[in-house]
């Protein structure tokens, strides 16, 4: 065989090698609620209609212990898509419009990870890890992006019903340019919708990831005129009973394309209910108190996975998980290498998701901070909360106006978590050899990622990028 024609052959079949194994990659789409209660769905035992959620979670996985790593947005939101606690990427509480602070460049984003393997990268929706352009989404791995950049009470309306003059106009933003100012939040829902089927449709014979952040539900609650007054559950039903015809939406388009069994399809949400709104907020269920506290109403979410043929239907999964495992989890589906020059906290969770026998938790223990303050720490069903203070809401709020917070005090508690998820029964004093296994794994935690409360600095932070001139 001449030369020339042995070259194309060898190089025809190294592309048809790319072409069989990118073939063979999986979709991945994310969708994450906003603010969303542990007992919001109606999977989850809420009145709330959602009945495309409670479809997924028959067609596929529905766990019951899936944490987020910390109650708030932001921190949340860097922990998904880093893979680590919010505390070693330095991002803290809930950016606020000109912060002087991002995730830094050098982080790796699950999109920058994926994009390794040649996946098309797409976010609609609400960012919150840095609104200058120099630290937006196409500056993160993302290929195409079309959201908020913070949260939607993040402008001059907020919803106490005060002209919030500290905050600017609320800019939509295409990529890094902003196309329109204080946008019409009733269609926001169904816009990140249609933009994330444009996408699947665009990009059907490439593998994917398709991040959904929605804006909804946290306040101010806004509803498109097709679902206003249709749940029977008043302003937060509706914004709930959006958000799964979203869902509905987004698994359809996968079905037109005959993507059903090539795709994860996860979704799951970024804190607990902001509970001192009220009743324009969600329900943690069983669980204690919400949004900005490490009780399990603030951190423990509703999560399904959904991939037929892959994942067995109509199963639960009663394991510990967390949201920045899905980092480690769909790198390992997409063949991509984890970074080797950093310390990853994510751990693959495809045993459980894909009910391996006997599969367990990968973590034997995890952290629960507020800020840089180590508030509690769990290890299997033990859970002990150290000397801390939190909010709690007294009275809540109603309609969108809300109510007062008052700070209370726990600790030093510890609760079984296995009999007593709603943490009312504290064990402290009957179990001190538990109580001192879990100090000392303490200790370990405030070497590695420091605790304000007693001034340490961790040893494996990294800095967040820095947006000041």
């Amino acid at each position: 065989m001449p030369a020339n024609a042995l070259r194309s052959l060898i190089i025809l079949f190294v592309c048809a090698g790319i072409f069989v194994a990118r073939g063979a990659l999986p979709n991945f789409v994310l969708i994450f609620a906003d603010d969303l209660g542990y007992g919001d769905l109606g999977c989850y035992g809420s009145k709330n209609p959602t009945p495309n959620l409670d479809r997924m979670a028959r067609e596929g996985v529905r766990f019951t212990q899936f944490n987020v790593a910390q109650a708030v947005c932001s921190a949340s939101r860097a922990a998904l898509l880093t893979g680590c606690y919010p505390n070693r990427v330095s991002i803290q509480g809930a950016l606020p419009p000109r912060s002087k602070v991002a995730l830094h460049h050098n982080e790796i984003t699950i999109a920058e990870l994926l994009k390794t393997r040649g996946y098309k990268t797409a976010i609609y929706g609400k960012w919150h890890l840095g609104d200058n352009p120099e630290y937006l989404p196409p500056r993160q791995g993302f290929d195409d992006y079309v959201g908020l950049p913070y949260s939607n009470d993040m402008w001059p309306f907020h919803p106490s019903g005060a002209q919030r003059t500290n905050y600017p106009h609320l800019p939509m933003i295409h990529g890094t340019n902003v196309f329109e100012l204080m946008p019409d939040q009733t269609t926001l829902t169904t816009l990140y919708t249609v933009r994330a089927i444009e996408f699947i449709d665009r990009n059907k014979g490439h593998p994917f990831f398709l991040y959904v952040p929605h804006s909804m539900p946290h306040v101010p609650l806004y509803n498109s005129a097709k679902h206003r007054g249709k749940s029977g559950q008043g302003t937060y039903g509706d914004s709930i009973m959006e958000i799964d015809w979203s869902v509905g939406q987004i698994l359809q388009a996968l079905k037109k394309h005959n993507l059903e069994k090539k795709t994860l399809v996860v979704f799951t949400s970024d804190n607990g209910p902001w509970l001192v709104y009220g009743n324009h907020a969600g329900s943690a269920g069983h669980l204690r108190e919400g949004k900005a506290t490490v009780f399990e109403g603030g951190v423990r979410e509703p999560c399904i996975m959904r991939w037929p043929g892959k994942i067995p239907a109509d199963r639960v999964c009663n394991e510990l998980a967390v949201s920045f495992d899905l980092y480690a989890t769909f790198a390992k589906l997409a063949g991509a290498e984890l970074p080797k020059d950093r310390v990853i906290d994510s751990k693959d969770l495809w045993p459980l998701i894909a009910g391996a026998r006997g599969a367990k938790t990968p973590h034997d223990v995890f952290y629960y901070y507020w800020a840089q303050h180590l508030q509690a720490i769990r290890s299997g069903k033990w859970k002990l909360h150290f000397a801390h203070s939190y909010p709690h809401p007294e009275p809540a709020g109603k309609d969108g106006y809300p109510g007062k917070l008052q700070t209370e005090q726990i600790g030093p508690a510890l609760f079984d978590l296995e009999s007593d998820p709603g943490e009312n029964n504290d064990v402290y004093a009957q179990h001190p050899d538990i109580v001192k296994r879990l100090e000392e794994l303490a200790e370990q935690a405030r070497e590695d990622l420091g605790d304000s409360a007693t001034k340490r600095i961790g040893k494996n932070v990294r800095p967040a990028g820095d947006v000041r001139p």
